[in-house]
């Protein structure tokens, strides 16, 4: 028997808002801190500790430095980030395709499971 897709799921990267944020750093190349905040609608202490995670396990680089005086922060994707964001992707597809598998198997009667 086979290993399960969803064993394929990395908790690191999985988290919604560490998926959202490699993502939206591998569309951009180079994100503001300020951005990535709005867009997934976080605090900053929040942003701040998933930032940390991403940036222990090596899947992004965080760049501090200012812009005129204001103090900002940039986040790029790092190779490994956008190795792990791949294969995250890839589990995902492959537990949505089992899942609809399983649907086109058994076809949902409304009662419980026989």
């Amino acid at each position: 028997m086979s290993e399960h897709p969803a064993a394929g799921l990395d908790e690191t990267v999985h988290q919604r808002h560490r998926l959202g944020i490699l993502t939206i750093a591998a569309e951009a190349g180079l994100v503001d801190f300020g951005y990535l905040r709005r867009t997934l609608d976080m605090t900053a202490g929040n942003l701040s500790r998933h930032l940390t995670i991403l940036e222990e396990a090596g899947l992004i680089d965080v760049e501090k430095g200012y812009e005129g005086k204001r103090p900002r922060t940039w986040i790029t994707i790092s190779p490994a980030g956008r190795k792990a964001l791949a294969a995250e992707v890839a589990a995902l597809r492959a537990l949505v395709a089992a899942a609809e598998r399983a649907a086109a198997v058994r076809p949902r009667t409304g009662g419980p499971p026989a």
